[in-house]
């Protein structure tokens, strides 16, 4: 296995070349938009669409970015993050209410409920102009971008069952629906949806219960090997020998491991 130098247009099932090429494309959604239209067409895509807005909630959070990008065979939508110290502090107040979600299922954070808000109508109008010949269809995005990737996918299949993604790929995402939510997501996107974490990263362990996760685990060990399944007992253990990889800055691991370049390089080196 090596690190793949072209995205594959034709891909649709899961596999580690894939998980790589769509946090490339989470992190192009860092970019400013002629940055993201050539790099998109580079990677083989004809058309690109920019989705932005700006709002005002109860957050330190004032847009939403993301863009899709389309291919005759495949269509992308990434969703852009946020600063690490951002997320963090506000999806650590405990007070923050809940809004509820797709089509009435469950409820989620009512800030990833508000960014999307702004921004969904011209996402889904994307995707009806652009997806006219039956293309592969993915989500994904790192840190806010993957709460936002997640809950888009989902109004989309809740809302209207034929449009089930397929994939939804995210990296460092919080937690970021009530149980309800996250079984519905479980049942629907089985095989498809993709939830990566970098050993200590803070932001997955973010807002607090009762929010959560849904099921699909990719988890990257303090060494950078991405493995399927880890025990409770041997995740424990594996983040504490990554808090202690830095004796001079244990508290900082949370937040260096949420990086999106630090996923990016774990999962070069397991390509490699």
């Amino acid at each position: 296995m090596s690190v793949p130098t072209t995205l594959d247009h034709t891909a649709r099932d899961y596999s580690l070349d894939l998980a790589y090429w769509l946090a490339r494309a989470s992190d192009l959604a860092y970019k400013d938009e002629a940055t993201i239209e050539r790099q998109a067409r580079e990677w083989g895509f004809d058309h690109v669409r920019h989705h932005r807005t700006r709002f005002t909630p109860p957050f330190p959070l004032e847009d939403t970015q993301a863009f899709t990008a389309a291919s005759d065979t495949m269509v992308i939508t990434a969703f852009r993050g946020t600063e690490p110290a951002q997320i963090r502090d506000w999806l650590s107040d405990a007070t923050t209410p809940p809004c509820p979600g797709p089509a009435g299922t469950g409820y989620v954070h009512y800030g990833f409920a508000q960014a999307l808000e702004s921004v969904f109508p011209t996402v889904k109008d994307t995707l009806e102009e652009v997806r006219t010949n039956g293309q592969s269809l993915f989500f994904t995005g790192h840190s806010l971008g993957g709460a936002l990737a997640m809950l888009a996918a989902a109004r989309l299949y809740l809302e209207d069952p034929k449009l089930l993604a397929d994939g939804v790929y995210t990296y460092g995402q919080p937690r970021t629906c009530d149980h309800r939510l996250a079984e519905a997501c479980n049942k629907g996107f089985k095989q498809r949806i993709f939830r990566f974490v970098n050993n200590n990263d803070i932001v997955p362990q973010l807002p607090p219960e009762p929010f959560t996760h849904v099921e699909t685990l990719r988890y990257i060990d303090s060494d950078g090997r991405l493995r399927e399944k880890m025990s409770l007992f041997g995740g424990l253990a594996d983040r504490a020998k990554g808090f202690t990889a830095d004796p001079l800055a244990p508290a900082s691991d949370g937040v260096r491991d949420h990086f999106i370049h630090e996923y990016l390089a774990a999962l070069e080196k397991n390509l490699a």
